[in-house]
């Protein structure tokens, strides 16, 4: 199979006459989301280590990729080939130590290619890129995307705040933060608004992601983990209840408590 093939597919697939009425409704917006959910499922193949089905979340991911590339060439916007000219040109221009700006390797012994030299180079043709583009947005913190997930975000926020020296010293001083931001958001349960409320458990999640930082953890990938954790025990417990001849849907929470203790000292033994 050739990607011509995968795009010939789409094609077809939007074609107004003979293609899916629901491929050829979509555009931009309405496919977006299918984009973030997959490029997740990479992820979460990844973390699996599941290389399987690795392969054919890859696969979907690149179908997005086509999907809106063939949206774009149907607009007279651009099409598949100016998708990979333009990364191949990008990947050439921020790798000066690997080629030469025609594309062509440079020679293994190359001064270009000292590691620290690496460094410098790509802040500085990143900052270049920058200038070169026109801004969408200004500010210190300018430059981190807006749809990146909320925990993720927060820890880059923070990050780029830090280069300017607006940081903690030490993870001890964040966790003191983060006692305080719980203080206030039980001080917003009881006399504030709901409005209230969410924003002071925002700060606390925001302190949270900050001290994930100072330790060294991904928040995104720490919380998937307790995700998977939550979900692993439930159901543990849930499998506890029945053995003891009991339902989950029937079960108190004194039931539910019990059998939930049971399942962590099951996991600890």
């Amino acid at each position: 199979m050739r990607i011509e093939d995968l795009l010939a597919l789409m094609a077809q697939l939007r074609d107004p006459e003979t293609g899916c009425a629901w491929d050829v409704a979509q555009d931009f917006s309405s496919i977006a989301p299918y984009t973030v959910e997959e490029a997740y499922e990479v992820a979460d193949a990844i973390a699996r280590g599941d290389t399987d089905d690795l392969r054919d979340e890859l696969g979907d991911l690149l179908l997005q990729v086509v999907f809106h590339a063939r949206i774009a060439e149907e607009a007279g916007l651009f099409a598949f080939p100016d998708v990979v000219r333009a990364v191949m040109e990008k990947m050439v221009r921020r790798h000066p130590h690997v080629f030469a700006p025609d594309g062509t390797l440079l020679p293994t012994g190359s001064p270009r290619r000292d590691p620290a030299a690496v460094a410098r180079q790509w802040e500085a043709i990143k900052a270049e890129e920058r200038r070169a583009k026109p801004p969408r947005e200004t500010g210190p913190l300018a430059g981190i995307p807006l749809p990146l997930p909320a925990l993720t975000r927060a820890h880059k926020l923070s990050a780029k705040a830090a280069t300017y020296g607006f940081d903690w010293t030490d993870p001890a001083q964040v966790v003191l933060k983060v006692r305080e931001e719980i203080d206030e958001v039980a001080d917003a349960m009881a006399h504030g608004t709901r409005a209230a409320v969410a924003e002071e458990l925002g700060d606390l999640l925001f302190s949270v992601a900050n001290l994930a930082r100072h330790l060294g953890i991904d928040p995104e990938y720490s919380l998937r983990e307790g995700n998977m954790k939550f979900e692993r025990r439930f159901t543990a417990m849930a499998a506890t209840l029945v053995a003891e001849g009991c339902d989950l849907a029937d079960s108190d929470l004194d039931a539910m408590e019990a059998a939930w203790a049971a399942v962590k000292v099951a996991e600890k033994g």
